[in-house]
């Protein structure tokens, strides 16, 4: 599973005095958004990937114990919009999916909000010292046969 697919995204806010501590640019943050599993981790990159692995594993993994009944394949790459605030909350600001998906899976969209409200604790990203909040992409490939 890759983790590469993950977008880089900036928060926009209508404060441009402000704009430099509320929002973040990936490349430009000290220490990415993390969990308490990814602790023992401590190089920069190694920890964005454990953070990544972490949201695409409890999704995965939430979604395989639903019991999803289709009549036809579905196959997608659904992308879902987080963002995390500066306390560590998370919320899922869009869910882009095909018109397709959304007819044979109707819940998809409450089953995603599912399991990302299902997550662990997520500490929030830190830049200079300061909290601050992110948003990304994150795609999710759903493959029923």
């Amino acid at each position: 599973m890759s983790c590469d697919y993950f977008e880089k995204k900036k928060v926009k806010t209508e404060d441009i005095v402000t704009q430099e501590l509320e929002t973040i640019d990936w490349n430009a943050v000290d220490e990415y958004p993390s969990f308490s599993v990814c602790d023992s981790v401590s190089e920069k990159l190694a920890r964005k990937y454990c953070f990544e692995t972490t949201v695409l594993n409890h999704v995965n993994n939430y979604l395989s114990k639903q019991s999803i009944v289709v009549s036809e394949d579905v196959e997608d790459t659904i992308s879902i919009k987080l963002a995390i605030d500066k306390l560590g909350n998370i919320s899922v600001l869009d869910i882009k999916t095909k018109p397709e998906t959304r007819e044979i899976i109707p819940e998809i969209d409450t089953l995603l909000r599912g399991s990302i409200s299902s997550l662990p604790k997520i500490f929030a990203a830190i830049k200079r010292r300061q909290h601050v909040n992110t948003e990304f992409v994150l795609p999710v490939i759903v493959s029923i046969k």
